[in-house]
C-alpha cells in the first residue's frame, strides 16, 4: 500500500498535532483559569491563582479533618427507600440507585467518631454527589443519631454541610427532618456540648433552614454560596436588584451570619482551636 502515503515534501510544514492528555487540566469556576491539575492537589484542591476551593467528595473531607486513622464510622448501611413511590422525569428509586452506583455511599452524608487534633468529636460531613447532598429521612436520621451518639459518648458534635435542602422526592417526610435534627441539637446544648458547624459550597434550601446555622460557631470556605432561596427568586419576589455577592460567604460575615470565614489549609487548625477552647481540659487526651 505504498501508494497511499504521502511523500516527505508534501508532509513538510505541516503543523505538529499537539495531543493534551485528558484529565491534566482543570478550569477555575471562580477566575476560569485553566491550570494544571497537580498544582491545583497540591494546594489542597484550592486553585493557586484566586484560591477559590473547589468541591471535594465526603471521604476527601475527612481525611483532611480527622487525624490519620482515627475515623470510625457509623450507620454505613443506613438507606433511603421510596415511601411516596415518587417520580418526575426518572423514578425516585432510580435516582437513588444511580446516585449509590456513582458515589459507592448509602446515602448523602458520612457520620462516625473521629480525633481532630486529638480531641475527639462527632464528624458529620455531607457528599453532594449524592443527589445534591440533599436531605431526606435517612440523612435526618443519621445526623440526629449521631448526635445523639456524641451526647451519650460526651464529645462535640461537627457537621460540614454542602447542600442543595431538603429532598423533593420525600415529601413532607423531608421537612421534617429540620425540625428532628434542631431538636437533637437543641439536647446537644442541654448537656452542655459544642456544635461547630462548617458551611461549605453550596450550603441552601432546608439545611441552611435548620441545622446548619445553628452552631455555636458558624465557620464557612471562602465564597461559599449559602442562602435559603435561589436569588432569582428572591429577586423576582421583592422585585429588587441583589446586592453584589450576595448569599456568598463574605458577605453573610459581613452581616453577622457568619463567624469566620477559614481556608481550606487552615480549616484543620481552627476547628483544633475551637475544640480547645471548648473542652473541659486544656489538652487532647492521649
Amino acid at each position: 500500500m505504498a501508494w497511499f502515503r504521502r511523500k516527505p515534501e508534501e508532509t513538510a510544514g505541516t503543523p505538529r498535532k499537539v495531543v493534551i492528555a485528558e484529565g491534566l487540566w482543570i478550569k477555575c469556576e471562580s477566575c476560569k483559569e485553566i491550570m494544571y491539575r497537580v498544582e491545583v492537589e497540591k494546594a489542597g484542591r484550592v486553585c493557586p491563582k484566586c484560591h477559590y476551593p473547589f468541591r471535594i467528595s465526603s471521604r476527601e473531607r475527612i481525611a483532611l479533618l480527622a487525624d490519620g486513622g482515627s475515623f470510625e464510622e457509623y450507620q454505613a448501611t443506613l438507606g433511603s427507600v421510596d415511601p411516596l413511590g415518587f417520580k418526575d422525569t426518572k423514578r425516585y428509586r432510580d435516582r437513588l440507585r444511580s446516585a449509590r452506583q456513582k458515589t459507592s455511599m448509602e446515602e448523602a452524608v458520612v457520620t462516625g467518631l473521629a480525633r481532630i487534633g486529638g480531641y475527639p468529636v462527632m464528624l458529620c460531613v455531607f457528599e453532594f454527589a449524592f443527589l445534591g447532598g440533599s436531605m431526606g429521612s435517612v440523612v435526618g436520621e443519621k445526623l440526629t443519631r449521631g448526635i445523639e451518639l456524641a451526647i451519650d459518648k460526651h464529645v462535640p458534635v461537627v457537621i460540614v454541610s454542602a447542600s442543595g435542602g431538603a429532598r423533593m422526592q420525600e415529601g413532607i417526610l423531608s421537612l421534617m427532618q429540620m425540625a428532628k435534627t434542631s431538636a437533637a441539637l437543641a439536647r446537644l446544648a442541654e448537656a452542655r456540648l459544642p456544635y461547630l458547624s462548617v458551611l461549605t459550597d453550596p450550603t441552601t434550601g432546608g439545611v441552611t433552614a435548620s441545622f446548619a446555622m445553628l452552631g455555636d460557631v458558624n465557620l464557612a470556605e471562602p465564597r461559599a454560596l449559602i442562602g435559603f432561596a435561589g436569588p432569582r427568586v428572591i429577586a423576582e419576589t421583592i422585585r429588587q436588584p441583589l446586592p453584589e455577592g450576595f448569599q456568598r460567604a463574605e458577605f453573610l460575615l459581613e452581616h453577622g451570619q457568619l463567624d469566620l470565614i477559614v481556608e481550606r489549609r487552615e480549616l484543620k487548625e481552627t476547628l483544633r482551636k475551637l475544640l480547645a477552647f471548648f473542652a473541659d481540659q486544656p489538652t487532647p487526651p492521649a
